[in-house]
């Protein structure tokens, strides 16, 4: 990931000033002051404050954590995991999507199928990706990579982060509802292992459409929902301010995913979010998907099959 200046939560207001004051104590320290003492109560306090603080999170503030512009991306996670990466581009129909991302590379030496949404990190690769929301061309593609993978025997991993499929004229042209049904359909067809985890937002169709999976881990501050709180808001109180009291009322967050048996693990994430520690995240989740691919391996393709309709037959009747 690129260098970026922290950007801080309107509720981590606390740690970002005790930060700041870090900061100025070190500038003072490089020009001779002897200050170490002090910088060290400090930091030691920040780091505090930082535990406490996403020791409790309300539902919301874990919606905010899971939008937050630096958390690792479908891009981070492909240099960093995978391998002799080559992305396949359009879905032969109409053209390319660069929200929906995928390709086949070498996962731990072993062939894989990946795709996931990217958000894009800078004002241009956002607009490049649409913001991570995939129009129907973008779905397409992912039936495509799917049955080329179950063709050729290559499990399959998805990795979601979007705020939901595009919404405009276009895409609704287009038979955007079609593809994402077709796309949720090749999830449930595929013969081959399928692991989804979802690092950020899991909003809507648009994320189902590819998470659809044998395994689905989710992030420990991550979302996953059928609908967005401000869509919520808008359609039960006829008011999208009212945001954060539908987000606390929805369920969408991992431990309450974990709960009801929509999700299979939750990763913890680095004291104050993923985009605290990148790096680290990102090598926790390399070690997840290994080990979730590992639970599948002695499955043949009806197994694999079995394992995953009754998985999804079984949500919200076995509760945690």
């Amino acid at each position: 990931m690129p260098d970026q200046m922290r950007s801080y939560l309107d509720f981590e207001k606390p740690v970002a000033e005790l930060e700041a004051k870090i900061d100025e104590l070190r500038t003072l320290a490089a020009n001779g002051s002897d200050i170490g003492d002090e910088i060290t109560k400090i930091e030691e306090k920040s780091a505090q404050a930082l535990a406490e603080l996403y020791a409790n999170l309300t539902p919301w503030q874990k919606t905010l954590v899971a939008r937050h512009p630096q958390r690792p991306h479908f891009t981070d996670f492909i240099n960093a995991l995978i391998t002799e990466f080559t992305p396949f581009a359009g879905d032969r129909k109409f053209g390319e999507d660069e929200a929906l991302m995928g390709g086949f590379g070498r996962f731990q030496g072993e062939p894989i199928c990946v795709m996931g949404q990217e958000k894009g990190n800078s004002t241009e690769s956002r607009i490049k990706h649409n913001f991570g929301m995939a129009r129907p061309e973008g779905y397409r593609k992912a039936v495509r990579l799917m049955e080329m993978a179950d063709r050729f025997g290559i499990p399959v991993l998805s990795i979601v982060d979007s705020a939901g499929a595009y919404p405009g004229i276009g895409a609704e042209e287009r038979g955007q509802a079609e593809a994402i049904a077709r796309s949720t359909d090749a999830c449930l067809s595929l013969g081959v292992p399928n692991v989804a985890i979802v690092t950020g937002e899991g909003m809507s169709g648009g994320a189902i459409a590819i998470t659809t999976a044998n395994k689905v881990l989710m992030f420990e501050h991550a979302i996953y929902s059928v609908i967005s709180p401000e869509a919520a808001s808008s359609i039960l109180w006829r008011d999208g301010t009212k945001a954060q009291e539908a987000a606390n009322s929805m369920k969408i967050t991992a431990q309450d995913m974990l709960r009801f048996g929509v999700i299979d693990r939750i990763l913890s994430e680095p004291a104050g979010g993923a985009h605290r520690d990148p790096s680290a995240m990102i090598a926790r989740t390399g070690e997840a998907i290994a080990q979730a691919f590992n639970d599948l391996r002695n499955f043949d393709a009806d197994g694999i099959r079995r394992q995953r309709r009754q998985k999804f037959l079984d949500i919200g009747r076995k509760l945690g």
